[in-house]
Protein backbone atom coordinates (compact mmCIF):
# COMPACT_ATOMS: atom_id res chain seq x y z
CA UNK A 1 0.00 0.00 0.00
CA UNK A 2 1.25 3.38 -0.57
CA UNK A 3 0.84 6.63 0.69
CA UNK A 4 0.42 10.39 -0.41
CA UNK A 5 3.86 10.69 -0.48
CA UNK A 6 5.05 8.05 -2.73
CA UNK A 7 6.23 9.19 -5.82
CA UNK A 8 5.45 6.64 -8.85
CA UNK A 9 7.28 6.72 -11.83
CA UNK A 10 7.64 4.09 -14.79
CA UNK A 11 9.49 1.02 -14.55
CA UNK A 12 12.30 0.53 -16.88
CA UNK A 13 11.00 -0.07 -20.29
CA UNK A 14 8.12 1.47 -20.05
CA UNK A 15 7.36 4.19 -22.40
CA UNK A 16 4.19 6.47 -22.06
CA UNK A 17 2.95 8.10 -25.35
CA UNK A 18 0.52 9.19 -27.73
CA UNK A 19 -0.34 6.37 -30.86
CA UNK A 20 -0.89 8.28 -33.45
CA UNK A 21 -2.01 5.04 -35.30
CA UNK A 22 -4.02 4.36 -32.95
CA UNK A 23 -4.92 7.86 -32.57
CA UNK A 24 -5.10 7.39 -28.92
CA UNK A 25 -2.54 7.53 -25.70
CA UNK A 26 -1.13 4.19 -24.91
CA UNK A 27 1.52 2.71 -22.02
CA UNK A 28 4.03 0.33 -23.85
CA UNK A 29 6.00 -1.96 -21.49
CA UNK A 30 7.52 -5.47 -22.65
CA UNK A 31 5.30 -7.46 -24.49
CA UNK A 32 2.49 -5.56 -23.18
CA UNK A 33 0.44 -2.54 -24.40
CA UNK A 34 -2.02 -0.64 -22.27
CA UNK A 35 -4.68 1.58 -23.56
CA UNK A 36 -5.56 3.90 -20.30
CA UNK A 37 -9.25 5.46 -20.28
CA UNK A 38 -9.39 9.48 -20.14
CA UNK A 39 -8.88 9.44 -16.64
CA UNK A 40 -6.09 6.91 -16.54
CA UNK A 41 -4.58 9.53 -19.30
CA UNK A 42 -4.47 12.40 -17.33
CA UNK A 43 -3.01 10.45 -14.07
CA UNK A 44 -0.46 9.34 -16.55
CA UNK A 45 0.45 12.07 -17.67
CA UNK A 46 1.37 13.22 -14.31
CA UNK A 47 3.60 10.04 -13.29
CA UNK A 48 7.34 11.71 -13.68
CA UNK A 49 9.32 10.34 -11.18
CA UNK A 50 9.51 13.69 -8.90
CA UNK A 51 5.57 14.31 -8.11
CA UNK A 52 3.71 12.71 -5.55
CA UNK A 53 0.69 10.77 -5.15
CA UNK A 54 -0.47 13.36 -2.90
CA UNK A 55 0.55 16.18 -5.49
CA UNK A 56 -0.83 14.50 -8.36
CA UNK A 57 -4.52 14.32 -6.34
CA UNK A 58 -4.02 17.97 -6.09
CA UNK A 59 -3.40 19.05 -9.52
CA UNK A 60 -6.42 16.83 -10.75
CA UNK A 61 -9.28 18.10 -8.05
CA UNK A 62 -7.88 21.71 -9.02
CA UNK A 63 -7.63 21.19 -12.59
CA UNK A 64 -11.01 19.26 -12.72
CA UNK A 65 -12.56 21.02 -9.70
CA UNK A 66 -13.37 17.43 -8.24
CA UNK A 67 -13.76 16.50 -4.26
CA UNK A 68 -10.00 15.46 -3.44
CA UNK A 69 -10.96 12.16 -2.02
CA UNK A 70 -12.97 11.12 -5.00
CA UNK A 71 -9.77 11.94 -7.44
CA UNK A 72 -7.69 10.53 -4.18
CA UNK A 73 -9.60 7.53 -4.29
CA UNK A 74 -9.27 6.82 -8.57
CA UNK A 75 -5.44 7.80 -8.62
CA UNK A 76 -4.34 5.32 -6.14
CA UNK A 77 -6.59 2.16 -7.28
CA UNK A 78 -5.17 3.09 -10.56
CA UNK A 79 -1.26 3.30 -10.02
CA UNK A 80 -1.63 0.38 -7.61
CA UNK A 81 -3.20 -1.46 -10.67
CA UNK A 82 -0.47 -0.39 -13.12
CA UNK A 83 1.81 -1.34 -10.73
CA UNK A 84 0.82 -4.77 -10.28
CA UNK A 85 0.93 -5.42 -13.73
CA UNK A 86 4.26 -3.96 -13.65
CA UNK A 87 4.23 -0.97 -15.19
CA UNK A 88 4.53 1.45 -12.58
CA UNK A 89 6.54 1.29 -9.25
CA UNK A 90 5.46 2.85 -6.38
Amino acid sequence: MSDGTTVPAFRRGVKFRFDTVRDAWVLLAPEKLFMPDEIGVEILKLVDGVRSIDAIVDDLAARFDAPREVIATDVVAALQDLSARGAVQL
